[in-house]
């Protein structure tokens, strides 16, 4: 492991016990009552939801510093920074949602998640998601980033191991739908061209990782998402040989304009 590789593998290793940490705040109050409130956009935001933000970024700030961080409830209450020009391969942001899945944290089935994501340029190159219900993290790390992209999971205190997209079976894919934002119309419609074994549903940025560990083929999203609901699921799945890509086929980037996601598709190995 060259120097580079190894800083790298201790600043995720850093990450990933900070969304442990904020999940460990989430939890205590999933055990408890939830008192919901309504933002502009009128999507629902809890006292977990601030709470876990609050961790994070008193980590994230000082951990390196002058690189900005751009997470989901500051920027709701208006406070987004400056992130810089996204033609510079050098400008650095991190992208932050504290609780990934509000309406499955408020449902009570475990699939909602801690996303913390380093982007470079416009492509996230580090990632961690982790899963407070359930005890698993994933993180992920890029090749920009010194050595060979790297994905890891681990389970409630387990040793980490690495995980890897699979390629598509002939008999078809098992692709994943969101649980909570679906668009039936426009998921049909991209399924007619697909070759389909099974159709699940999943919550939050677990579907990223579910295609990254070799549990699922492709999960598109045909609907409106912002950068720090995909941004370390894409670097989790990335890391583990897959892509996200929008409609048109490009990689899905990031520092754009208002921070929206177009529509795409996330997929394993090619078949």
């Amino acid at each position: 492991m060259n120097a580079r590789a190894g800083e790298t593998a201790e600043l995720l290793e850093r990450l990933a016990r900070l969304a442990e940490q904020a999940g460990d705040e989430i939890l205590r109050h999933y055990q408890g009552p939830i008192a919901v409130t309504r933002k502009a956009d009128a999507s629902p935001v809890t006292a977990a939801d601030q709470a876990a933000e609050t961790i994070i970024l008193e980590t994230l700030v000082p951990l390196l510093p002058g690189v900005p961080v751009v997470s989901e409830e500051a920027s709701a209450a208006g406070h987004t920074p400056t992130i810089g020009d996204g033609t510079s391969p050098d400008r650095r942001f991190w992208l932050v949602d504290p609780l990934d899945g509000t309406k499955e944290f408020l449902s009570r089935n475990g699939q909602f998640t801690v996303n913390i994501a380093l982007i470079q340029g416009s492509r996230p190159v580090l990632g961690v998601v982790h899963l407070p219900a359930l005890g698993t993290t994933y993180t992920g790390s890029a090749p920009a980033m010194g050595g060979p992209g790297i994905a890891m999971m681990t389970h409630r205190g387990d040793r980490p191991r690495p995980i890897a997209c699979r390629r598509q079976p002939k008999e078809g894919a098992i692709v994943l739908a969101s649980r909570s934002h679906a668009n039936e119309a426009a998921l049909q419609a991209f399924l007619s061209n697909e070759q389909v074994a099974t159709l699940e549903n999943a919550g939050s940025s677990l579907k990223f990782c579910r295609v990254a560990e070799g549990l699922a083929d492709i999960y598109p999203r045909l609907g409106r998402t912002m950068e720090w609901d995909t941004a370390a699921g894409q670097a989790v799945l990335a890391a583990a040989g897959g892509s996200v890509r929008t409609l048109d086929g490009k990689e899905l980037g990031y520092g754009k304009p208002g921070l929206d996601n177009p529509h795409f598709v996330a997929r394993g190995r090619d078949a």
